[in-house]
């Protein structure tokens, strides 16, 4: 009782999630009345890092660093165009599929959005788009970032489920392209009641010539993806020859990358990295602390009474993960969720950990392009001086079908399990 009135006192004063978790774990040390078990607490923590897989984080925050630096995103911006830029209402779809290359290489959702608003809502409004659906659409396009590998959550969910980083990564390649699918769809369909513009048409040398400039810079996502599907390399070795690539890239072809700025870039990453990493730390003291408070055996009595078989179970799982996801960040909630949900779905339903994991961390992104918090559409705000609450409005449709795919993939295990068959 201690623990949990700790946890939420320190959340509402706005004490980092981190350190949240890390005085509940104090407080339940105190609360049990036995003080040799602060010897375990620094091993716990410890332990909750010690794992090779995580070595993927910061190489992957590096990729997207030296992307960002080396020009590689307006390439991919322009080989969208290329491809279909003269659809009506080109641009919208110019963005959702430029948003999907960049999350082949970047993988946060919230360092997407404040790229790609920099680049496409600006363009968007010369084009006739109104300023918010511009940003909200540029924000759902960045909810494919943890979705598609590379993906941060999907390194730390592995970590933490004990399953394979590789694997992980690959369960999310089909969830994210179905994604992509039903967004282009309700593009299709708004830009048939609106009316969209189509963006500037380009003559056949023209789209050439911008496919071979940019071409190169798709070797990123294909040799990070390519050598997990092939088993060339494991999640963490590809992810140091993609940081490799990004350079060569963006020193040698687009030219924009100065290898004087790699060290800034590589302080930037570790900085990020060691956020993670104390909150992966965290996330094992708070682990701990559930299993001697026996938290997932007392939720998982509750559970049985209300979901009968694993679709239920699943459908029940969507709405409270959602709902947790509307005021918490997504590491922070997978952190708070897994250690109480996955043993439930993995040891009661027979749910396997990796088609759980592509629930959870979809359900926990579409969070952050809900209220209140809507982080995704705050970051988009800040960057593009939208109205994150107009942004939620207009862009509700996407909001839909983010929910359909939930759905779809609580009835169909086999939507995240194909590839890995």
């Amino acid at each position: 009782m201690l623990t949990g009135a700790t946890l939420l006192v320190v959340m509402l004063v706005g004490v980092p999630i981190g350190l949240c978790l890390c005085i509940a774990g104090i407080a339940f040390v105190v609360a049990s009345g036995n003080p040799i078990l602060f010897q375990s607490y620094p091993l716990q923590m410890f332990g909750g890092v010690d794992s090779y897989g995580l070595i993927a984080i910061p190489l992957f925050i590096l990729i997207g660093e030296i992307m960002n630096g080396g020009g590689i995103t307006r390439r991919i911006v322009d080989l969208a165009m290329a491809f279909v830029g003269a659809l009506k209402g080109g641009l919208a779809y110019v963005n959702i599929l430029a948003n999907m290359f960049v999350a082949s290489i970047l993988g946060s959702a919230t360092a997407q959005v404040a790229i790609m608003s920099q680049i496409m809502v600006p363009e968007m409004e010369k084009q006739g788009y109104d300023k918010d659906f511009a940003a909200g659409l540029t924000a759902y396009g960045g909810m494919l970032g943890p979705i598609i590998p590379p993906s941060v959550m999907f390194v730390v969910y592995s970590v933490m489920a004990q399953i394979s980083v590789s694997d992980m990564l690959v369960a999310g390649i089909l969830p994210g392209l179905i994604l992509t699918g039903l967004f282009f769809g309700v593009i299709a369909l708004l830009g048939f009641v609106y009316n969209y513009p189509r963006a500037l048409e380009q003559t056949p040398r023209e789209r050439v010539l911008t496919i071979l400039r940019a071409a190169p810079t798709m070797l990123i996502p294909i040799i990070i993806v390519g050598s997990i599907l092939t088993g060339l390399a494991n999640a963490t070795e590809s992810a140091a020859v993609g940081a490799v690539a990004a350079a060569l890239i963006g020193r040698y072809w687009t030219k924009e990358l100065k290898f004087s700025r790699l060290p800034q870039m590589m302080l930037r990453a570790g900085i990020y990295s060691a956020i993670v990493l104390f909150l992966v730390a965290a996330a094992a003291v708070f682990s701990w602390v559930l299993i001697y408070g026996k938290v997932p055996q007392a939720t998982a009595a509750w559970v049985q009474t209300v979901a009968k078989d694993p679709v239920s179970f699943m459908l029940l799982t969507n709405v409270i993960l959602l709902v947790i996801g509307t005021v918490i960040d997504g590491i922070p909630g997978l952190i708070m969720t897994v250690p109480i949900l996955l043993p439930i779905a993995t040891e009661i339903y027979g749910i396997d950990p990796r088609h759980f994991g592509v629930v959870v961390v979809i359900n926990l992104v579409l969070g952050l392009l809900s209220p209140p918090v809507g982080l995704c559409f705050f970051v988009a705000a800040a960057v593009t001086g939208a109205k994150a609450g107009r942004m939620f409005m207009v862009t509700l449709p996407f909001f839909g079908v983010a929910c359909l795919l939930l759905i779809l993939l609580s009835v169909y295990p086999w939507l995240s399990l194909a590839l890995l068959k």
